[in-house]
């Protein structure tokens, strides 16, 4: 690894030293895992987290215990009831404090040896010059024109950007990597010749590989009745269009669908899910029927309330893990979305918009 050839993203001016022998003790495991030149990497890896939700709190306690260089937690929002049920970083004493200020002390604790800060600011008010702080810039908790933002921004200043959220029991993970390049191993059967006899060995090799990510914005503005996706509408999971309901929705309302509003959000789901899928031109039938024996639309519009706990688990371990092979430039990542439901308790992996 150490011959692979630096990312163009701002991998470049992380300053990446030698480790010190508490941290060689402490993280010996990841490094047998996957090799000292990644744990140096993560080690200067300076890290945002925007949303401290429920989701934000897997995604924090994964990478502070993988050992990046810094993270910065950023949410200008106060700990609710329900916060303190699905944010295991919040206690519970701190009911209507700053919720990245409350969680920053147990963030702390799981890790001494990463810097963990806390930002009470509002991520809308953050110019560029406060993104290109970091290596990584990960979102939660965010509207659908942040998102491009921030994902933009990230990509003028070769900066890795991710984004997720979970919504009740469905959750979603996006990656935009620009250029990435990395290492995998990779196996191959070689013929020998062994006391006069040919035998097949398998032989594993270090191969460097190079994926190539598309912005979110292009990932969302796709042609359905094009050529070149019509063919691939079939297969594509109906979680992507669940995940641009809910992102329409949002950013109608201003907020995620409440149990407080359950009835009126519903409904309003429901209309957004006809006039969104009618607009696409994708068939109504691409979200109504996926499950066989029920109409998967009036499903969807009662699992998309609150944050539970099992699915920000799921989501956020999968969404630190790519954080990880992003900064460690280790192993295939995920190009370009992720999305789980425990309807059928699947996770799958789509690459949309290239």
């Amino acid at each position: 690894m150490n011959n692979l050839r630096e990312s163009p993203l701002k991998m470049k001016n992380m300053n990446i030293e030698n480790i010190t022998e508490d941290e060689a003790a402490l993280y010996d495991r990841q490094i047998r895992l996957w090799g000292l030149d990644a744990q140096k990497r993560l080690r200067a890896a300076r890290v945002l987290l925007a949303g401290v939700c429920g989701l934000g709190a897997e995604v924090a306690k994964n990478l502070v215990l993988s050992g990046v260089k810094s993270l910065v937690l950023l949410d200008h929002r106060t700990v609710t009831e329900v916060e303190i049920h699905s944010n295991f970083l919040a206690p519970h004493d701190s009911v209507g404090k700053n919720i990245a200020e409350a969680s920053q002390e147990r963030t702390q604790i799981l890790n001494p040896m990463v810097q963990v800060t806390a930002d009470s600011s509002n991520i809308v008010d953050k110019t560029t010059e406060f993104f290109t702080q970091f290596d990584v810039v990960c979102v939660t908790r965010c509207r659908q024109d942040e998102l491009i933002r921030i994902n933009d921004i990230c990509r003028q200043n070769k900066i890795i950007f991710f984004a997720g959220d979970v919504f009740g029991m469905f959750g979603y993970m996006f990656a935009d990597l620009q250029e990435h390049q990395y290492v995998e191993e990779v196996k191959e059967r070689k013929p020998v010749e062994h006391n006069g006899k040919k035998q097949i060995v398998e032989e594993t090799k270090v191969v460097k590989q190079t994926e190539n990510f598309v912005p979110l914005s292009q990932a969302l503005d796709i042609d359905w009745t094009s050529k070149k996706y019509s063919g691939q509408m079939r297969r594509i999971s109906p979680a992507y269009f669940i995940m641009q309901i809910i992102m329409e929705f949002i950013s109608l309302h201003g907020r995620n669908p409440d149990r407080s509003h359950q009835e009126e959000d519903e409904m309003e789901l429901l209309t957004i899910k006809n006039a969104l899928l009618e607009k696409l031109n994708v068939p109504a039938e691409k979200v109504s029927n996926q499950f066989a024996g029920g109409d998967f639309s009036f499903v969807f519009i009662r699992i998309v309330f609150g944050q539970l706990s099992p699915v920000c688990a799921i989501v956020g371990g999968v969404l630190a893990q790519e954080i990880i092979k992003a900064v460690s430039q280790k192993d295939l990542p995920h190009n370009n979305f992720f999305f789980f439901s425990t309807l059928d308790g699947a996770g799958v992996v789509e690459c949309i918009g290239h």
